[in-house]
Formats: C-alpha cells, sequence, structure tokens
C-alpha cells in the first residue's frame, strides 16, 4: 500500500504582469488502488497541479509538500519522480521526431526498471499491451506521436502507463481528443491497469463522460487553485448538470 500527499501546494508560473499563483493550497491525499476525479472550469488550475507534481521547469512551487510514502518529491528531479513511481499522462503529447515508439518505451522501462526488460518477453508484453489499446503494429515503427492523431496520442500514453506500471498515474485530460470508440477502449485500459497492479490515479476531467467509464471513488472540485469540495459520484452528476458556477470564489478548500 502506498500514499501519495499532497499538504498545501502552492504553486506560481511566471506572466508578463509578473508571477502570478495558480495553486492556492491544494490538499489532497490518493492511496494505492483509489481513483480521484478531479474536476473543474478552464483556468482553475487543474492542470498546473498535474504539471508541478510531475516537475515541469514553468511552475514553481512556492509551497508545501508532495508526498510520496512520505517522501517529498518536490525535492527530486523528474527522472527520479519517475523511478519513485510517479507517472503523467499529458494533455497535449508531445512530439518526438526521429524516435521510435518501440525504442523509447523499452528505454523508458530500462529507467524505470533498473534493468532493460528481455527482449523476447518485451515484444510480448508491448504486444499484448498493444492489442488491449487496439493500437496497430506499425505504429511501433513510428516517431513518437509525430502524426498521430489526438486519440492515438492518448492510447499512447495509456500503452506507457500499461508498461511502466508506476505507483501513481495522473491523467491530464486523457478524454480530451477522443471520439465514443476510443473513449471507451482507453477506458477499458486504465480499468484493467489500475485493478490489476493497484496504481492509484488521478482523473483530470471536464466532463463526465469518461466517468460512465472510469468510477472514481471520489470526485473533487477544483476551483481557483485549490479543491472547494469533495464527494461521491453524484458530485459529478451535480456537476454535468449545473456546472461549477456555485463553487467559483468559493474560499475554504476542503481538506482530505
Amino acid at each position: 500500500m502506498s500514499t501519495l500527499e499532497i499538504k498545501d501546494l502552492r504553486a506560481s508560473v511566471t506572466t508578463d504582469e509578473g508571477a502570478k499563483e495558480i495553486l492556492k493550497g491544494v490538499n489532497l491525499t490518493v492511496k494505492s488502488g483509489e481513483i480521484h476525479a478531479i474536476m473543474g472550469p478552464n483556468g482553475s488550475g487543474k492542470s498546473t497541479l498535474s504539471y508541478a507534481i510531475a516537475g515541469h521547469p514553468k511552475y514553481e512551487v512556492t509551497g508545501g509538500e508532495v508526498l510520496l510514502d512520505g517522501e517529498n518529491v518536490l525535492e527530486m528531479s523528474v527522472d527520479e519522480r519517475a523511478r519513485a513511481g510517479l507517472f503523467l499522462a499529458m494533455q497535449y503529447p508531445v512530439e518526438v521526431p526521429g524516435v521510435s515508439m518501440s525504442n523509447f518505451l523499452r528505454t523508458a522501462a530500462t529507467a524505470v526498471r533498473g534493468d532493460a526488460p528481455k527482449l523476447r518477453h518485451w515484444v510480448k508484453e508491448v504486444k499484448d499491451e498493444m492489442a488491449k489499446l487496439e493500437i496497430s503494429g506499425e505504429f511501433a515503427d513510428r516517431s513518437v506521436n509525430e502524426g498521430f492523431s489526438g486519440g492515438e496520442k492518448k492510447r499512447h500514453e495509456i500503452l506507457q502507463l500499461a508498461l511502466l506500471k508506476p505507483k501513481f498515474a495522473v491523467l491530464d485530460e486523457t478524454d480530451s481528443g477522443l471520439d465514443v470508440d476510443a473513449l471507451r477502449v482507453v477506458s477499458q485500459a486504465v480499468n484493467e491497469v489500475t485493478q490489476s497492479t493497484e496504481i492509484g490515479v488521478m482523473l483530470i476531467t471536464h466532463y463526465t463522460r469518461i466517468l460512465k467509464h472510469i468510477h472514481p471513488d471520489v470526485v473533487h472540485v477544483f476551483a481557483d487553485g485549490k479543491i472547494v469540495e469533495s464527494g461521491g459520484k453524484g458530485l459529478a452528476d451535480e456537476l454535468e448538470e449545473n456546472g461549477y458556477v456555485k463553487y467559483i470564489g468559493k474560499p475554504e478548500p476542503a481538506r482530505i
């Protein structure tokens, strides 16, 4: 059993007008096997939260802690965070021309696991996971995300998740850009990974449609840089019906 604790996390970004605080005291605890959905309006800071946890250099953490089994990951480099068990599926996956998917995946697995996976077993592992995500075998020889559709990029992110098997995964709007069929396939793959490995998940989303496939243990409302309310699936249904108006400007964050 592992625990990811976010304690009073604050972060800023530099703008033309100077530093702007985006995260204003985020408190959240996720345990192994739990799925936490984080929902909020555009500009509320949800993606900033994911990048701050992962260590994006654009965002300066100005206060708080992110503890993975008691160790503050904010004191780690990005690669150390990955080896410690953190994973980020990005909202906008980047293209890496000249690096094939197969080489990228094996290099990533070697870095995280500490040893290069044996080739025979690795090839089968990759093929099995690609089949679950309905990814054509020809994609293995293509450059990472280059020329991929939005849905193909998101499938590749979940393929990485399935192969790297982190302790905790932050899925930043994985549902954006997916049609109905792709959403079903990706959601099913996330469910399989979380159920088989007990990964803890922070699922960032605007919409409830992905929550029809991936069922969260807790739903959090994120507004003005912090969590302002938490509840069950019914809270997501309320947000779908009524939006976020009642939460904008709510002063105190919920502590989990």
